[in-house]
């Protein structure tokens, strides 16, 4: 008898879960279930191909923001391979990426410097402004020497290059007294 009233028990609870009086196939009331549907297609009619396009936009241009970063030579180049991506939808990004990479050997070797002309532009106003460090600014006019030999100075370049002779430059920050001593250990 027990097991009977178990098995009754279990039958009619099985009975009851696939089988109950009124079923809702979703959380939300029937009467608002359409204007819900149509918001979340409205959304996605809307907002998820902007995102889309959006989202594409912004790997599409990585390239060339890792160009101008790096201050690749070929910058330029790289921005138009971007947008020729754009353009054939994308089966050019790959090598655009790969390009803004890539540290251009034989530029360098055509015209002394493997760096683009902004990157001059940018260190020669760190340098009249007095940030660059004396090995910094050395280093850039040597670099401005190395490219006039060449012979392949833009007329920017060569009045950076004149302006950079009365260029001073920054102090280094000098360690306090007794800072370079462990604590203790005097003279």
């Amino acid at each position: 008898m027990n097991r009977l009233r178990s098995f009754s028990l279990f039958v009619w609870v099985v009975a009851w879960q696939f089988f109950p009086l009124s079923a809702h196939a979703s959380f939300l009331p029937p009467d608002m279930m359409d204007s819900a549907a149509m918001g979340l297609a409205w959304f996605i009619i809307v907002f998820v191909p902007i995102g889309v396009i959006v989202l594409f936009w912004m790997v599409h241009v990585l390239p060339e923001k890792i160009a101008h970063k790096r201050h690749h030579p070929q910058r330029d180049a790289i921005h138009t391979l971007c947008l020729l991506s754009l353009v054939f939808g994308g089966l050019l990004w790959p090598i655009a990426w790969l390009w803004a990479y890539v540290k251009p050997v034989t530029y360098r070797a055509a015209y002394g410097t493997d760096k683009h002309e902004d990157y001059f532009h940018e260190q020669g106003a760190k340098a009249h402004k007095g940030e660059l460090l004396e090995h910094e600014l050395a280093h850039l006019r040597e670099e401005l020497d190395a490219m006039a030999a060449r012979g392949s100075l833009s007329a920017e370049l060569k009045v950076l290059r004149r302006d950079l002779a009365a260029a001073v430059p920054a102090v280094a920050a000098q360690p306090l007294p007794g800072a370079g001593t462990p604590s203790g250990a005097g003279a």
